[in-house]
């Protein structure tokens, strides 16, 4: 009998343990399939946005050819890396930069998840609308110059960045010289309400006068006076110069007839105003400068980096020419240019 006590406990306690075996295991399971589970909502998860979305407001200064361009590569750039998760108020201020203050106000109090500020006036609006909505400029000559920023070391700081037209400068000068080694008298032509347009010029000319070249300055308030300031130039001048300047690319059609009347020769700051009245250029791709700006837009809406430490980016440079225009004045190009066309 006691053996067989013995024996019957035994046999309890062995179930016992298989029950809490067994329990053991079902506990251990639900755990495992949880863990699986969450790791693949994490994959499934969107990775650029998390399901957020985005409203971008762009407000370009003026309607012309590269700031069309620019504002088209940042919204291909954004939408490529975005997709449905973000959305344009894409505006025009028609050249008035009072306009571009209208308009960056209105995305501020939209509280819009971050500015494309297309050309100067249109970024120093943004810069004076906003401390906290992200800021990015783009068509930007010189950040120090257009933000008055005495210690612009390449990183603007606080809540603004972007990307840069400028081409080297001394390039361009050098540019003019090789081109028309005759050449005695320059005009420089620009917009006197363009800070950045001042500060090429300024480059420009102390480049040119240090290789012994007569310069004079043939600035203009604004579109009203480009005719009479032109016509004065071209009797007095060799070659023109002019830089990045929005007025004066607006106005390229109007410059292109009296410089062609004239054959005055134009060294122009970028394509767009190249191809309607000059002769050469060293120009960027502003399509390609607004996918810049895109692709930083990108990075920042999607927290992957913080505006505040993003340094000014620029787009390599490339020299090109008018045959058209070149082939009028008889002047010969030498074969590392890359031709573009000219306007009708």
């Amino acid at each position: 009998m006691k053996h067989l006590k013995v024996i019957s406990v035994l046999l309890a306690l062995c179930m016992v343990l298989c029950a809490f075996a067994a329990c053991a295991g079902k506990t251990d399971e639900p755990d495992a399939t949880a863990a699986d589970a969450t790791a693949a909502d994490a994959t499934a998860a969107p990775a650029d946005t998390d399901g957020k979305t985005f409203t971008v407001g762009i407000c370009q200064l003026v309607q012309h050819e590269a700031l069309d361009a620019a504002t088209k590569g940042f919204k291909d750039a954004l939408t490529e890396a975005l997709g449905d998760s973000v959305t344009f108020d894409e505006q025009n201020a028609a050249g008035d930069s009072a306009t571009c203050a209208t308009i960056v106000n209105s995305f501020v109090s939209k509280n819009v998840d971050l500015i494309m500020a297309n050309a100067t006036p249109a970024l120093q609006a943004a810069y004076n609308a906003t401390e906290t909505i992200p800021v990015l400029g783009t068509s930007i000559t010189e950040y120090g110059t257009a933000l008055e920023l005495s210690d612009f070391n390449g990183t603007v700081g606080g809540n603004v960045s972007g990307t840069s037209d400028l081409a080297p400068l001394d390039e361009q000068a050098q540019m003019l010289v090789d081109l028309f080694p005759d050449a005695q008298k320059v005009g420089l032509l620009y917009c006197s309400g363009e800070p950045n347009s001042a500060y090429q010029v300024k480059v420009v000319r102390e480049q040119l006068e240090a290789k012994g070249i007569e310069v004079t300055d043939y600035s203009f308030a604004d579109s009203n006076d480009i005719n009479a300031v032109l016509n004065k130039a071209v009797t007095e001048v060799d070659v023109i110069y002019i830089p990045t300047d929005n007025t004066a690319a607006n106005s390229a059609e109007l410059i292109g007839n009296i410089v062609r009347e004239a054959k005055i020769p134009v060294i122009a700051g970028e394509e767009g105003i190249c191809k309607a009245c000059g002769v050469a250029t060293l120009t960027i791709s502003y399509y390609d400068l607004g996918v810049k700006t895109g692709e930083m837009a990108a990075r920042i809406l999607k927290g992957e980096a913080d505006i505040s430490t993003m340094a000014i980016e620029y787009a390599p440079v490339t020299k090109k020419y008018n045959k058209a225009i070149a082939d009028e004045l008889g002047i010969e190009i030498p074969e590392d240019y890359e031709a573009i066309e000219a306007a009708e």
